[in-house]
């Protein structure tokens, strides 16, 4: 039988647990989180980030990895949703430039409070994202801007300084279904309608 969500274990016995199981956990704290499986707007959000960052990384040193990579953050460990590491070594990440993570409601208050002190506190990071899944909203944490918050919505652009790609809103969000999305995609074709009257 697997461990319910937020137990208290030391570090070696976490260690144990995901060597000796299929389930992935995050170590927080103290505390370890089963990874459940993610709704399909989760990944193609991850999907359409990870794809755009890798495009952009192709014959440079830094890499784009997904969920299944575990990141070292001080004493805890991780799994978030989207990483660049430009020195990957091994099976743990312990360098990350970018992290992303996308909102949901059972991750939201961990993304948003835990991993966000830890995260910043990450001597390499440079930037941590979080998307929205059930509206559209792009956050993101700065280095440069001593972690405070951008925002952006649809029809704008994101830039990622810190591997120097810029990503749109509306790709972020391609093929999502959400009411937000759904609701301007049906503006979007009553004007093109309208203007080839």
């Amino acid at each position: 039988m697997n461990p319910e969500p937020e137990i208290a274990m030391t570090q070696e016995a976490y260690f144990q647990l995901e060597a000796a199981s299929d389930v992935r956990y995050e170590f927080i704290g103290g505390q370890i989180y089963a990874m459940g499986g993610s709704a399909l707007n989760h990944n193609r959000i991850a999907m359409n980030v990870a794809v755009g960052f890798s495009n952009h990384l192709r014959g440079t040193s830094c890499e784009t990895f997904s969920a299944d990579m575990k990141v070292q953050v001080g004493n805890d460990y991780v799994y978030p949703d989207v990483v660049v590491d430009c020195h990957a070594t091994g099976n743990l990440l312990v360098s990350p430039i970018i992290i992303v993570e996308v909102l949901s409601k059972s991750t939201r208050k961990k993304d948003t409070t835990q991993k966000l002190i830890r995260y910043i506190n990450l001597p390499s990071l440079q930037e941590y994202v979080l998307v929205e899944q059930d509206i559209v909203s792009v956050q993101v944490f700065r280095r440069i801007k001593a972690w405070q918050p951008d925002y952006y919505y649809l029809g704008d652009s994101v830039t990622f300084d810190a591997i120097g790609v810029t990503l749109t809103v509306d790709s972020i969000y391609e093929r999502v279904d959400n009411t937000e999305l759904n609701e301007f995609r049906q503006l979007q074709q009553g004007v093109v309608v309208k203007s080839s009257e």
